[in-house]
């Protein structure tokens, strides 16, 4: 069965109408039962907030995924959609377990992060780069770790994560939908429908948050995406780079918050008000007016991910060497924000001010 964009529209809109109607019932949930998330030093918010919005999420995305069962039986379609379902449901209940619970191992968390990974490629959707099949399998399981990882770290301000992923599911649905993935772009719209309606809900000021339950959902989702999109006719050289930028934002934040854990003797486990929106908010850019721009640069990236899929090989990869010298230009100017303490760029400040400030200088 073919489909086309009213079907799309039709995916999107349902996952987008049940997310938006669950959220509340959901959040009325968490206020009776006191699952909130309450402020630290790490956190942005200065009041408790619920945080199950990502069972919303998760409704979403499973009443598109049921309606599109129960419309096409054919039974490649329906293992399909089952292994992708079954498979999210298990990770979106490690994370509803960490939200209520709490102390779930990160080695166990990984290990059922990699048995995903291995369930993606043992039913063929994993990466096929035409060595051997050790190489596609460790390079699935990377990728589906990496981005489902990368989702649940993005989740560090209102509206961020759910936003962004909107924005890269529907560059998926695009993607798949020009070069004929009917089913590939019907399920990006479901994804970006159900993203798209929590969001309504979670924008700052955020009334809820998806918790690890939807950030690993939706992570999950995308990485998926991203292995299941095939580009006839691109340079396969080129198209590998396009999932990678349509999920830049969340590829260049896990970046920026691993290397500067690291280069600053902390743990990349370790949370912390030191991603990329934090450190636009760090230099006085409003919260909204950050997400915003975080959303604006996941939409241009976007849009180069469908033009790089039209390109040769050489003008495709002029355009990732591009893409790549701003990124890194990008990464060195927020790393310079002084966001840790024993940063030595707040170090100089402090200095500076201790100079300039006779109080500081007598104490």
């Amino acid at each position: 069965m073919e489909l086309h964009w009213p079907e799309y529209a039709a995916a999107f809109l349902g996952a987008l109408a049940v997310a938006w109607l669950v959220t509340p019932l959901v959040l009325k949930v968490a206020i009776r039962r006191q699952v909130l998330d309450a402020p630290d030093e790490r956190k942005v918010q200065t009041n408790p907030v619920p945080y199950l919005g990502g069972l919303a999420i998760v409704a979403g995305f499973s009443a598109m995924v049921l309606a599109a069962a129960a419309l096409d039986r054919a039974s490649s379609v329906l293992v399909d959609l089952g292994v992708l379902l079954g498979t999210g449901l298990v990770l979106a209940l490690m994370g509803l377990l960490d939200d209520l619970r709490g102390g779930i191992s990160p080695y166990f968390r990984l290990a059922v992060e990699v048995g995903a990974g291995v369930v993606v490629y043992e039913t063929g959707s994993g990466a096929l780069l035409g060595g051997p099949p050790w190489v596609d399998l460790l390079v699935t399981v990377l990728w589906v770790v990496g981005i489902t990882n990368a989702f649940n770290l993005l989740d560090n301000m209102d509206g961020l994560s759910a936003g962004i992923a909107a924005i890269a599911a529907a560059a998926f649905c695009l993607l798949a939908a020009l070069h004929g993935q009917y089913l590939v772009a019907a399920l990006a719209a479901g994804t970006a429908g159900c993203a798209t309606g929590f969001l309504r809900h979670n924008f700052h000021p955020a009334r809820i948050y998806m918790g690890d339950a939807g950030s690993l959902f939706l992570g999950y989702l995308l990485a998926v995406l991203g292995l299941k999109i095939t580009l006839l006719g691109t340079p396969a050289v080129v198209a590998a780079f396009v999932p990678l930028l349509v999920l830049g934002v969340p590829v260049f934040d896990t970046t920026l918050v691993t290397w500067q854990r690291l280069t600053h003797s902390r743990s990349p486990m370790q949370g912390g008000r030191d991603h990329a929106s934090h450190r636009l908010v760090w230099v006085g850019i409003p919260v909204p007016v950050a997400v915003c721009l975080l959303y604006a640069a996941g939409i241009c990236l976007a849009w180069l991910a469908v033009l790089l899929a039209r390109l040769d090989t050489v003008s495709g990869l002029v355009l990732v060497a591009f893409v790549l010298t701003v990124g890194t230009f990008l990464l060195g100017l927020l790393a310079a924000v002084p966001v840790y303490d024993n940063s030595r760029q707040r170090r100089s400040m402090l200095r500076v001010v201790r100079e300039h400030d006779p109080e500081q200088r007598a104490g």
